[in-house]
């Protein structure tokens, strides 16, 4: 049986005389090359894990002599345990992960602490994730290094946050300390790092259905956004997952796909919009709102292409391209997805209704009119917004692929 082992950056060191006897023992050891030349005298074979894992683990596969795979820290905290457990039958034998390390360092508890891997990732939709959370540990890489995470805060305005890097952790050059998000931004750290952002004041937030108010949009032109009532019933009508990925058609201020981004923050928001001015009033509110979306130019279907297949489609424009629209959304939709249109016409609601049909989907409709109050000679009378029909679609069993 393959011995999976965690190490720590000190080396022999952070070993159990056991470890090491085991180590001597095999015949194989497998790891990186940082770890490995912690064993200069070591007198089997050296396999080094370079790139991905699956050729190490097809390589494990059919291994018979006796082999020692070295990790850093907890190899099934973020690390190679969880792969391998999967492919192979192996022991485990965990070392203190560099979380565990790095709270120690700070001194404080970390069953609260959210944490987050950026180590080999996109940072893509890290905001939405991590807003409002009191403790986040980063497991950092070179690219996405400290420098990096404080320019990214900084961008979406998480300044209520302050950044503990402890770096080279057990290792020569160990070295933690507290930083402000700027003074972060400015610096340079060792590769070997983690980052634990501390909340030490109120951040802002929203609840589900922003003021409309709360938006950049068009001006003088205003009203070229989802009303909040009805935002809500169309995000209602998504279904949406913590982890959905979500078309928004037709973005214009961005209002759906920033909630949708708040309600799905561990999956993908992205959106399109045809008019450049709107766009730039999505990303605008991206930053207020703390939601990092992918947001394009162009005219749907054309753009399409770039997103990955979607659970949910909301549609709030077609720009006259409703057929073909709704033809390639229904081709790309994953089984079990819902799209949602909205339509402020009876002609677009007809014409939607028939191409959903012809696309072999099945329809509800809620025909939403909503009032607001507003005050007038000391008394309050109600002034009705534009009537919408939200079109809900769903996939039948016998659907045209």
């Amino acid at each position: 049986m393959v011995k999976l082992i965690g190490i720590g950056d000190n080396g022999k060191e952070s070993l159990l005389p056991q470890y090491i006897q085991w180590i001597e023992e095999s015949e194989v050891l497998v790891g990186g090359e940082r770890v490995l030349s912690y064993f200069p005298d070591y007198q089997g074979e050296k396999v080094v894990i370079k790139g991905g894992i699956q050729a190490i683990a097809e390589k494990l596969q059919k291994e018979t002599r006796p082999t020692v795979v070295l990790a850093s820290g907890d190899p099934l905290f973020f690390g190679i345990g969880s792969y391998l457990a999967k492919k192979i039958n192996i022991e485990v034998y965990p070392y203190v992960s560099s979380i565990q390390l790095a709270f120690a360092k700070m001194g404080e508890s970390w069953q609260d602490a959210f944490v987050v891997s950026v180590h080999g990732r996109s940072m893509k939709g890290l905001a939405q994730r991590i807003d409002g959370k009191r403790k986040i540990a980063l497991l950092t890489d070179t690219e996405n290094n400290p420098s990096r995470i404080a320019d990214y805060l900084l961008s979406f305005g998480m300044t209520e946050y302050r950044a503990f890097v402890a770096e080279n952790l057990e290792g020569e050059g160990e070295k933690t300390g507290w930083y402000e998000l700027e003074e972060m931004r400015q610096h340079e750290f060792s590769p070997l790092n983690v980052v634990i952002l501390k909340r030490i004041a109120e951040g802002p937030s929203w609840p589900l259905g922003i003021e409309d108010e709360e938006f950049s949009q068009r001006k003088p032109d205003k009203g070229l956004i989802t009303k909040k009532e009805i935002r809500v019933l169309s995000l209602y009508a998504l279904k949406l997952q913590k982890d959905s990925t979500i078309w928004d058609i037709g973005t214009c201020t961005g209002s759906i796909a920033i909630e949708a981004a708040r309600l799905a923050p561990e999956g993908q928001v992205f959106a399109i919009e045809k008019n450049e001015p709107d766009l730039e009033n999505c990303f605008q509110n991206q930053r207020k709102f703390r939601a990092d979306i992918t947001a394009i130019h162009g005219k749907a279907p054309d753009g399409l292409e770039s997103f990955p297949d979607p659970d949910a489609i909301f549609i709030g424009g077609t720009g006259g391209e409703m057929v073909d629209l709704i033809k390639v959304c229904g081709k790309r939709l994953k089984k079990g997805g819902r799209i949602v249109l909205n339509a402020a016409t009876i002609e677009n609601l007809y014409r939607a209704n028939e191409a959903f049909a012809q696309a072999g989907y099945q329809t509800s409709i809620m025909h939403a009119q909503i009032s607001r109050s507003k005050p007038i000679l000391g008394m309050n009378r109600f002034v009705p917004l534009n009537p919408i029909y939200i079109i809900t679609a769903e996939r039948k069993e016998e659907a045209n692929e």
